[in-house]
C-alpha cells in the first residue's frame, strides 16, 4: 500500500470521529500554544535587555568613590569625594587597555523655560562621555572640549526633558534656567529609552563638566568628579583595563597595606550579561514548563489510539485477511497519530502567535516570535505523534488476523 492511500484512510478515520479527534488534539494544541507564547515572552525580554545593554554602551567600566565615615556612621559607595579630573586624565594616559575615560558630576534640579518647568537629572560631562555612551545628538551640536575648558553655560537636553519643556518646538538656541542660572540649549540627544534598572535615560540634561563643577555641584572642591566612566579598547581587554585602573588609583590615592580603597570599579558589561543570561534562563524555564502539557497531550493521544485499536480490531482483522501486511497496519495507525499531533501543532502555533500578539498589545509586555521557535514547536509536535503513536500502532500490527476477525 502506498503512502497516499494510507493518508486517505487515516484522514477518513479521523473524520469519522471528529469530536474524539478534536479532544485528542486538545492537549497538543494547548501545549504548542503555551510553548510559542512563553518563548515569545522570554525572547522579548531577552531582546529588551540586549537593547538596554546596547543603549548604555559597550566595554564599559564604572569607577565610583568609596564610602566615608562621619560620627561613627559609614555611608555606602559614592559617599566620599575621592575622584578628581586629574584621576580621569591619569586613567586615559597611563592605562594602555583604556580607550576613553570621562568624569561626570551628577545632581538634580528644576529646569525652567518660560512658564514651564521640569525636575530632572543634571549631568556634567565631557565630549568623551557621549562617545563612550554612543549617544549622538539629533538636533543642534554636542558639547565640545572648548565648552568644558571655558565652563560655558550651555546644555544638551534628553528627549523627555525636551518634550516636557518644548513639546514639538525646536529647543535649540533657546534659554532655560537651571537652578536660576541661564543656559543656552545647544542640542537634543537621540532617544535612549529605559536603562536595565528601569529608569528613563532620556530624562536627563547635560552641561559641560567644568560648568557643573563650578556652578551646579554641591561640592566645595571644583576639581572633584562624582564618577568616572571608562571604555576599554575591546571586550577582551575589559578585565585588563579594570586591573590597570585599580592599580593606578591605588598608587595615586596611596592605598597601601591593608588600607581600604577609597574607590570601587564595576564592570557594567558583566552585570548586564548576567541579567541577559537570567532572561534567557527564564525563557527556557517557561518553555520547559509549557512543554509538560505537550507530554500530557502525547499520553492522551496514546490512550485514545489504544482505545481506537480495540474498537477497530475487527476492521484490522478484515484488512489483514484481504492482504494487508503488518507494516501497512503499523503505518496506518502511525499516520493517524502524526496527523493528529501535526494538525494540533498547526492550530497551537496559530493560537500561540495570536495569544502572544494580544498579550503584547493589551499588557504592553515585549514579545518576539521567531521562525525558529515555530519550527521547533512544529517538529516537536510531529515527534510527539511518532513517539506516543508507535506503541498503539505496533499493538494493532501485532494482532492475530484470526483472533481479530472473531473479536466482537
Amino acid at each position: 500500500m502506498d503512502f497516499l492511500q494510507t493518508l486517505k484512510i487515516a484522514l477518513r478515520a479521523l473524520r469519522t470521529n471528529k469530536m474524539r479527534s478534536f479532544l485528542t488534539m486538545l492537549g497538543i494544541i494547548i501545549g504548542i500554544a503555551a510553548v510559542i507564547a512563553m518563548m515569545a515572552v522570554g525572547s522579548g525580554a531577552s531582546y529588551v535587555i540586549s537593547q538596554q545593554i546596547a543603549s548604555i554602551g559597550s566595554n564599559i567600566i564604572l569607577v565610583i568613590p568609596g564610602s566615608t565615615t562621619s560620627g561613627g556612621l559609614r555611608t555606602g559607595s559614592g559617599g566620599a569625594q575621592t575622584l578628581t579630573s586629574d584621576d580621569v586624565k591619569a586613567i586615559m594616559n597611563e592605562c594602555p587597555s583604556v580607550g576613553l575615560a570621562a568624569g561626570t558630576v551628577r545632581t538634580s534640579g528644576q529646569v525652567v523655560y518660560g512658564n514651564l518647568n521640569w525636575s530632572t537629572v543634571i549631568m556634567g560631562g565631557t565630549p568623551e562621555l557621549f562617545e563612550i555612551r554612543e549617544w549622538p545628538v539629533t538636533a543642534g551640536r554636542n558639547i565640545t572640549q572648548q565648552d568644558v575648558d571655558s565652563a560655558v553655560k550651555v546644555c544638551l537636553l534628553g528627549q523627555t526633558v525636551a518634550d516636557n519643556l518644548f513639546g514639538s518646538a525646536d529647543p535649540v538656541g533657546n534659554i532655560v534656567r537651571i537652578k536660576k542660572i541661564p543656559f543656552t540649549v545647544i542640542g537634543v540627544l537621540e532617544r535612549k529609552g529605559q536603562s536595565p534598572q528601569g529608569t528613563d535615560q532620556d530624562d536627563t540634561l547635560f552641561v559641560p563638566l567644568r560648568t557643573a563643577q563650578r556652578n551646579l555641584s554641591r561640592s566645595h572642591h571644583t576639581n572633584n568628579v562624582g564618577a568616572v566612566i571608562v571604555k576599554a579598547k575591546s571586550e577582551e581587554l575589559l578585565g585588563k583595563a579594570e586591573e590597570e585602573i585599580n592599580s593606578l588609583l591605588n598608587q595615586r590615592h596611596r592605598i597601601t597595606g591593608g588600607k581600604e580603597p577609597d574607590f570601587s570599579t564595576r564592570n557594567l558589561s558583566e552585570i548586564l550579561a548576567v541579567a541577559e543570561k537570567s532572561a534567557k534562563a527564564m525563557s527556557l524555564l517557561l518553555g520547559a514548563v509549557a512543554s509538560i502539557s505537550l507530554i500530557v497531550g502525547g499520553i492522551g493521544i496514546m490512550n485514545i489510539m489504544l482505545v481506537s485499536v480495540t474498537e477497530r480490531t475487527r476492521e484490522i482483522g478484515i484488512r489483514m485477511a484481504i492482504g494487508a501486511k503488518k507494516n501497512d497496519i503499523l503505518m496506518q495507525f502511525m499516520t493517524e497519530a502524526v496527523l493528529l499531533t501535526m494538525l494540533g501543532g498547526l492550530i497551537g502555533i496559530a493560537l500561540g502567535t495570536g495569544g502572544a500578539t494580544i498579550v503584547s498589545s493589551l499588557l504592553g509586555w515585549p514579545t518576539m516570535i521567531s521562525i525558529q521557535s515555530i519550527s521547533i514547536a512544529f517538529v516537536f509536535s510531529a515527534a510527539v505523534g511518532i513517539f506516543f503513536g508507535f506503541y498503539p500502532a505496533r499493538k494493532a500490527a501485532g494482532l492475530n488476523p484470526i483472533d481479530a476477525l472473531r473479536y466482537e
